[in-house]
């Protein structure tokens, strides 16, 4: 039987400001798949994002994300369904890592006025902390933290409501090699606890994708190089068409790496 799909995109345009964004786009997700968006910037990845999340409409063609297609959906329900990890999400209270992640239940930056979490809500908010690593770190407020303690603060935020589609736009985005490693081990561990979730994550360095990473798409100028699975599409030869650049492309216990190309000049 065929797995559940979670998000169908087809033919998909967007022009902003009579410049075309994206091309043609196509993609289908599968529950329980993992896939990365490459390219380098102004390719579209964040774009391309912003509509699996329910947060813009295509020009012309579909997306449609679980079961339900933008534009004849209620926008708010179906954002409740999805986690969204923004690195850039701000907090401007002096929250603790546990009220940070409760505002997952109500979708908001704060904590609501006169609104408090059920116990299942505490709970979850508990579970996922230590599902995170952060279990020490429940009580400090957002202002101490680390890039990398926020980042995974987010991630819990965006599992709360239990959603079907995680959406990552480049996490490790301000992180040092040592806190990128323990979030991608993170994301590695949440992938095995929660093996129906499906993912899309947003990067343009290949050193930064997590080893369960199942399927990639490249893009370049808003259209697709290739997309498939990750072993098929995360070539030197793809990479290099991709970025314009003769890179080569290894693998090693899961991780990639990429190099200027040996034999170039």
């Amino acid at each position: 039987m065929e797995e559940r799909v979670v998000l169908q995109v087809d033919g998909v345009g967007f022009v902003r400001g009579g410049r075309t964004i994206l091309d043609g786009i196509g993609m289908r997700v599968h529950a329980g798949e993992h896939w990365a968006l490459i390219g380098s910037n102004g390719a579209g990845k964040s774009t391309i994002l912003s509509m699996l999340g329910a947060v813009v409409h295509p020009t012309r063609g579909t997306v449609e994300v679980l079961g339900r297609r933008l534009g004849r959906v209620d926008l708010r329900e179906l954002r409740g369904l999805i986690g969204h990890v923004n690195p850039r999400h701000e907090v401007r209270s002096p929250l603790t890592v546990r009220d940070v992640v409760l505002t997952g239940a109500t979708g908001t930056t704060e904590r609501m006025m006169r609104w408090e979490p059920t116990e299942e809500q505490e709970r979850r908010a508990d579970e996922l902390i230590q599902l995170l690593g952060m279990h020490d770190l429940a009580d400090a407020v957002w202002p101490v933290l680390s890039q990398g303690e926020r980042g995974r603060a987010l991630i819990a935020r965006a599992l709360l409501p239990d959603p079907h589609l995680l959406l990552l736009d480049e996490p490790s985005t301000g992180l040092d090699i040592a806190a990128r490693e323990h979030l991608l081990d993170r994301i590695d561990g949440l992938r095995a606890q929660h093996p129906d979730l499906a993912s899309v994550l947003v990067t343009h360095h290949l050193e930064e994708l997590p080893a369960t990473t199942t399927h990639a798409m490249l893009l370049r100028d808003g259209r697709i190089v290739a997309q498939g699975a990750a072993d098929d599409v995360l070539t030197s030869e793809l990479i290099s068409e991709t970025l314009d650049y003769p890179l080569e492309l290894t693998r090693t216990d899961g991780r990639w790496a990429v190099r200027t190309a040996r034999n170039w000049g």
